[in-house]
C-alpha cells in the first residue's frame, strides 16, 4: 500500500518495516506466521532492489586525458615551460621525457605489484643459436655393442658350467655313499627318507632329494617299497644300470610334496 513512499530516497519506511518484522519474528510459534514472515522478506528484498536501482551515484568518471597529463607531470614534463620554450625557440626539443622518467615511474609503481626477482646468469646468457649436431659414427657403435654381446654370453656360460659341475660332484658323492653303505651291509634296506632328510636343515633336505633324483633318473639306483609301504633305495647293478639308462619304459617320474611341518 505504501510502495511509492518506501521507494523514495528520502524515506526510511522500508528500514522501519524490517525492524518491526524482526521484533515480530521473535514471537513466531506457528508455521503460518513463519510463512507470512518469508513472504514479507521476499517483498522487502524486491523493494530494496528497486530502491537501489533508482540511486544515482555522483562519482567522478575516469578521464584518460587528465590521467595522462598528471602522469606526464609526475614523470618530469611541465606543460607551461614547454609551451614557452616552443614559442621562444623552434630548436628547443620540448615535450621529450627526461632520461630518468621511466625509472621514476617504475620506482613508484613497483610497490603496488608483486614481481619475481630478476635472474642473472653467472657465466653470461645462453647462446640463441642451437648447437651443431654431431655426426654419429654407426660403425664404432656397432663394434662396441658386438664386444659386449660376445663378452656377456661367455660369462653366463662359465657360471652355468660352474653350477653344473657342482651338481655333478654332489650327485657322485651321494652315489658313492649309497654304494659304500650297501656293500658294508647288503642285507639291511636303506630308507629313502633316512638318506635324504637332514634333521638340521630343510633346504639341505630338498637339495638331497633333488640330487638323488639324478641318480635314479640315470639308472644308478632304484626305489622300492618295503613291507610297511615305505620307500627304500638301493644301488643298481652295473648291468641293470646300463639297461635302465637306455630303456625309457623302466623310468617313472614321481612328484614328492614335502612341507616344512612334515619335515619337522
Amino acid at each position: 500500500e505504501n510502495r511509492e513512499d518506501m521507494l523514495s530516497s528520502k524515506s526510511n519506511r522500508l528500514t522501519e518495516a524490517l525492524e518491526e518484522a524482526n521484533k515480530l519474528f521473535s514471537g513466531v510459534s506457528c508455521a503460518r506466521e513463519a510463512a507470512l514472515d518469508a513472504q514479507f522478506l521476499v517483498l522487502a528484498s524486491n523493494l530494496g532492489k528497486e530502491k537501489a536501482n533508482e540511486l544515482h551515484s555522483e562519482m567522478t568518471a575516469f578521464d584518460s586525458l587528465t590521467f595522462a597529463e598528471d602522469l606526464l607531470t609526475f614523470m618530469g614534463i611541465n606543460r607551461i615551460q614547454v609551451e614557452e620554450n616552443d614559442s621562444d625557440s623552434e630548436s628547443t626539443s620540448g615535450g621529450y621525457l627526461p632520461s630518468n622518467a621511466w625509472h621514476k615511474l617504475g620506482e613508484e609503481t613497483e610497490k603496488y605489484f608483486r614481481r619475481a626477482p630478476s635472474f642473472h646468469y653467472m657465466l653470461g646468457s645462453f647462446k640463441s643459436d642451437p648447437p651443431v649436431p654431431r655426426q654419429r659414427i654407426e660403425r664404432q657403435k656397432k663394434a662396441r655393442g658386438g664386444e659386449e654381446k660376445r663378452a656377456m654370453p661367455a660369462q653366463l656360460k662359465k657360471m652355468e658350467e660352474s653350477h653344473q659341475e657342482a651338481t655333478e660332484k654332489e650327485v657322485e658323492r651321494i652315489l658313492g655313499l649309497l654304494q659304500t653303505h650297501f656293500k658294508n651291509d647288503p642285507g639291511t634296506p636303506i630308507s629313502f627318507f633316512d638318506l635324504v632328510i637332514d634333521p638340521n636343515s630343510f633346504a639341505r633336505t630338498v637339495e638331497n632329494i633333488f640330487h638323488v633324483s639324478f641318480i635314479i633318473r640315470d639308472g644308478f639306483a632304484r626305489l622300492k617299497l618295503d613291507h610297511d609301504k615305505l620307500p627304500i633305495i638301493e644301488p643298481s647293478k652295473e648291468n641293470e644300470g646300463k639297461e635302465g639308462h637306455h630303456s625309457a619304459g623302466a623310468r617313472n617320474q614321481v612328484v614328492i610334496s614335502l612341507s616344512h611341518q612334515e619335515w619337522k
